[in-house]
């Protein structure tokens, strides 16, 4: 017999800014649940956003997530180094005709009276999807490229949100896979990262549910396993808003000259009902009573 292999986790911020007390919880829930199993976690940088994004930023992030006892095993080359082996599963969807380019605007996008995602993605309804050669010779604009989807559902067993379904040709339709400035978009890169680092369970935010049943049919196209999926409750300020970069909302750089590490993981273990009282406790420590079934399904408001 083979040697079972361990699951792998992993942790992938996005280095625009300090870490909020949210980026924290999540990147504290993904941390948890594979130590507690004994596996592997791998942090990636996605910095797709170039614009938005920096070197100095995931070094901040580094420092941050070591100050609070999260540690990895090892961190795979930012998203913004990997267009190369992007390219070659975007050809590979090209080869098997799923792609096709779309030349709408945003503007043109928007202004669709469609239903829209979790994740704010709007239902396209094909605009493009059936245009003629003549016609795409007409466009004056670079397209987009867009991957057709089946009429098939795709069900997500969730850890933490129980089962989600989703009509991939209903509730979304054909996504973007390439933007028009030639730039991978997130569908695209993060299941190609997963895949290629053998990830076998993934844990982020709520916002991202939506998310799950494309990166699972783009795992099936590029012959990739399905991973667990946990998508952990939002945090969010005690006014009701969604915490943000751009609002500082309680950042880590605020944090850490009010509290120790062990304070912080403390409350947010208490406030997501990890644990029966808001004491310090270290991350390693709250591993070894972490439990999936005791993890809250809805918002979290924290105050500090």
């Amino acid at each position: 017999m083979g040697a079972v292999k361990k699951p792998v986790g992993r942790f992938a911020p996005t280095p625009s800014g300090r870490m909020h007390l949210g980026n924290v919880f999540a990147a504290m829930a993904a941390w948890l649940s594979i130590r507690s199993q004994d596996g592997e976690l791998v942090l990636r940088m996605e910095d797709l956003d170039t614009q938005r994004t920096s070197d100095e930023f995931a070094q901040i992030l580094r420092k941050d997530l070591i100050w609070l006892g999260l540690d990895w095993d090892w961190e795979m080359p930012p998203q913004s180094r990997r267009s190369d082996v992007y390219d070659r599963y975007f050809e590979m969807l090209r080869d098997q005709g799923l792609l096709y380019p779309c030349y709408c605007t945003r503007s043109q996008l928007h202004n669709v009276n469609a239903p829209h995602l979790s994740d704010g993605t709007y239902v396209y309804a094909g605009t493009c999807r059936n245009l003629t050669r003549e016609q795409r010779n007409q466009m004056d604009r670079a397209p987009a490229w867009r991957v057709k989807v089946p009429r098939e559902v795709y069900t997500v067993k969730d850890l933490c949100q129980g089962v989600y379904t989703q009509d991939l040709s209903k509730e979304c339709g054909d996504f973007v896979v390439r933007r028009a400035d030639g730039v991978y978009v997130y569908q695209l890169a993060v299941t190609v990262d997963d895949g290629e680092a053998g990830v076998t369970e993934v844990v982020r935010g709520w916002d991202l549910l939506g998310s799950a049943p494309r990166q699972m049919y783009l795992q099936k196209l590029f012959g990739f396993s399905h991973p667990q999926y946990g998508h952990v409750p939002m945090l969010v300020a005690p006014d009701g808003r969604r915490l943000s970069k751009r609002d500082r909302d309680m950042d880590l750089g605020q944090l850490q000259s009010r509290m120790t590490a062990e304070q912080l993981i403390g409350k947010l273990a208490f406030a997501a009902n990890l644990t029966k009282t808001d004491d310090a406790i270290s991350a390693k420590e709250l591993a070894t009573v972490f439990d999936w079934e005791n993890l809250r399904k809805d918002e979290i408001c924290l105050r500090l």
